[in-house]
């Protein structure tokens, strides 16, 4: 059997450390094995809030246009 590794990559941040502490502190209140787990998971959760907004104001806009379009040039209906 072969196991499929993902490929990994490291993101690494400079903050005051106030910040951190004030972070580590979330995170332990939290149930956070690390901060590192609840920077991630916090992360993700607010990417996919930006990314699902924006991806339903996209699509708004165009099914908006879609539909100006469709009132604003009439065709005459067919014979059939």
């Amino acid at each position: 059997m072969s196991t499929a590794t993902k490929e990994q990559a490291r993101f690494d941040a400079r903050l005051p450390k106030e910040q951190k502490d004030f972070f580590e502190k979330a995170a332990a209140l939290g149930g956070f094995r690390s901060l590192t787990d609840f920077i991630v998971f916090t992360v993700q959760e607010k990417a996919r809030e930006i990314i699902k907004e924006k991806e339903q104001i996209i699509a708004s806009e165009r099914d908006g246009k879609i539909f100006f379009d469709a009132i604003t040039n009439l065709k005459k209906p067919s014979k059939y």
